[in-house]
């Protein structure tokens, strides 16, 4: 038996997070936190997530709470980063990350980290978005000289980055099977009289609407014939289930310090 803590309780991932732990039989909640001053503290978190009572209170991190759990899953703020990783690292508690919109100084923050816990960081925790970041590897190898790459994302109406933390993984994984660099091909947006397609560019397209959890296309444009790779999420548990598969792993085969991804977690990398 796991037991997980999980930051950010009363966050939209945060109480799914609660809501699968309590569909694991193989998993316990060690701890759910909140900031303090939140109206949360002292909520019981099965109440907080909309399940059964855990017999466990929402309360802030400190360090009695967070040597309760195994694994810390942190699907928190950019802005909670620093801290959360400061206090992992002070108490050698392996860390899920599913935080996204980080900078480069942030991401710094993972790597200088993962050198005392191992951590396992990800921009999307669904089984079947790690299998599309390997397929689209497999038909931009076979059709990037002659194919236009375009990748569309859409997330519901209170995401805060764009484009997404996945569909930037997608971009990354097409631009290092061919030999570019995203940082120089990507075009996040057109407007105008832009002239034509630069062959070279991959190109992102973002749609925030209503309450969409997350699609994912990766197209694969010739003249005459295209390739469509589409990821639909119905549900925020397909994140969450994967989360928790990660932190199982991360238990169970006593990780030594490292950065991991999700692709090593389900065996389709080595890292």
């Amino acid at each position: 038996m796991i037991k997980v803590g999980i930051l950010g309780a009363n966050g939209r991932m945060g109480r799914v997070l609660i809501e699968a732990t309590a569909q694991h039989s193989d998993v316990e909640l060690g701890f759910a936190s909140v900031r303090g001053g939140s109206s949360f503290i002292g909520m019981d978190a099965g109440e907080l997530a909309g399940v059964a009572k855990q017999n466990l209170k929402v309360d802030i991190l400190s360090s009695d709470s967070i040597e309760q759990c195994d694994v810390i899953i942190d699907f928190t703020l950019p802005s909670a980063l620093a801290n959360n990783l400061k206090t992992a690292v002070a108490h050698k508690k392996p860390v899920v990350i599913g935080t996204t919109g980080l900078d480069e100084a942030q991401l710094s923050l993972i790597d200088d980290a993962a050198k005392h816990i191992p951590i396992v960081f990800a921009a999307n925790y669904s089984v079947g978005v790690n299998l599309m970041l390997n397929l689209v590897k497999t038909v931009a190898k076979v059709m990037h000289e002659t194919c236009d790459i375009e990748i569309i994302e859409a997330h519901h109406r209170f995401k805060k980055d764009a484009p997404s933390g996945t569909a930037v993984a997608i971009g990354e994984s097409i631009a290092d099977e061919i030999g570019r660099d995203l940082n120089e091909c990507a075009i996040y947006g057109r407007e105008g009289d832009t002239g034509e397609r630069d062959h070279k560019t991959i190109g992102f397209a973002t749609v925030r609407a209503g309450d969409i959890v997350g699609e994912h296309t990766a197209l694969f444009a010739d003249i005459g014939e295209r390739i469509e790779i589409t990821h639909k999420a119905s549900s925020r548990l397909t994140f969450a289930n994967g989360a928790l598969k990660a932190a199982n792993w991360l238990d169970s085969h006593s990780q030594q310090p490292g950065l991991y991804s999700m692709q090593t977690v389900l065996g389709l990398a080595k890292n």
